[in-house]
């Protein structure tokens, strides 16, 4: 491996790091404003500010609005469908369910974006790669705990894993024409209508009443938030469009196989943050599950580190 190549991994490496930690945080606040507001008002409200938040760093980095043009709308509008749908899915299943539980059964996604980098994109993923997405997948295990219950909050939020995988590969399939911020531009536009669109035929409640957190969350009234809040809702802005940022160059510019087992650093976070907000924390058979997780990430960057030395 080249020197270049090997300054590519790391930098890819260290996207997708960042890119887990800034989403970590957008489950973090949509979690603290689903039992208040409606889905809809959330995300519509998250894609303005990461929408300004874009356009932002395009002006601040010396970047032209012109490279927001694209010759591959078809392409987009469909990964911004999938990506919408795999939101909607996550975000319905997240507010009926603890936040690490949902994160844990979320950690499906890399290795349906190995699995589909293979079948797919026709990448060849060595066995040591596998071992540590198998090692990541058994500490998910461990952190589900399934009890026999059937969930299907659950359901919704493996579908959505399902969804996040192909928009993954698609980043990765467009990243000859498209940058990362391109992509992440037309997401936030695909946000803003489809989401007014929503509001538009049930933002008036009538279809509110639901005893059911998820159907509570889809189809509660609009409101206008209070002061306190707004910081929630600026947060999900702005972690959504870094993290997209920086999720989608990781995936870009390097094999889905390797970018993916990082993600499993919001792993942890997940966990932290039901401790602080909400008051859980995991035994040590979570504890277990955690170490194989974070463990897997940190196995495929000792496996690349050796892959640049041998090169």
């Amino acid at each position: 491996m080249s020197e270049a190549q090997s300054r590519n991994v790391l930098v890819g490496i260290s996207c997708a790091v960042g890119g887990a930690v800034a989403l970590s945080l957008n489950d973090l606040f949509i979690k603290q404003l689903s039992t208040s507001y409606a889905l809809h008002q959330v995300i519509l409200v998250r894609a303005f500010v990461g929408l300004a938040f874009i356009l932002g760093f395009i002006k601040l980095s010396g970047m032209r609005f012109e490279s927001l043009r694209t010759a591959r709308p078809v392409a987009h509008v469909i990964r911004a469908g999938i990506v919408m749908l795999s939101n909607v899915l996550y975000f319905l299943g997240l507010a009926a369910m603890p936040i690490a539980d949902a994160a844990a059964i979320g950690f499906v996604a890399p290795v349906l974006v190995t699995l589909i980098s293979v079948v797919v994109l026709g990448e060849k993923v060595g066995w040591h790669r596998w071992t540590a997405v198998v090692l990541g997948l058994v500490g998910v295990i461990i952190m589900l705990r399934p009890e026999g219950e059937f969930r299907w909050a659950a359901v919704l939020i493996l579908l959505s894993a399902l969804c996040y995988a192909t928009t993954q590969n698609m980043s990765r399939h467009m990243r000859e024409t498209e940058s990362s911020v391109t992509i992440n531009f037309y997401t936030q536009i695909a946000f803003i209508v489809v989401s007014v669109c929503m509001g538009l035929w049930v933002g008036d409640g009538h279809l509110a009443g639901s005893g059911d957190a998820s159907l509570a969350f889809l189809f509660r009234l609009w409101h206008w938030p209070p002061v306190h809040d707004w910081a929630f809702f600026v947060g999900t802005g702005v972690s959504v469009a870094a993290g997209g940022m920086l999720m989608g160059h990781a995936y870009r510019t390097n094999p889905p196989a390797l970018i993916a087992p990082f993600e499993y650093t919001s792993m942890p976070l997940a966990v932290i943050y039901g401790l602080v907000f909400f008051g859980t924390f995991p035994d040590a058979q979570g504890w277990v599950g955690i170490a194989l997780i974070v463990g897997a990430g940190l196995y495929t960057l000792y496996r690349e580190t050796v892959r640049r030395h041998a090169g």
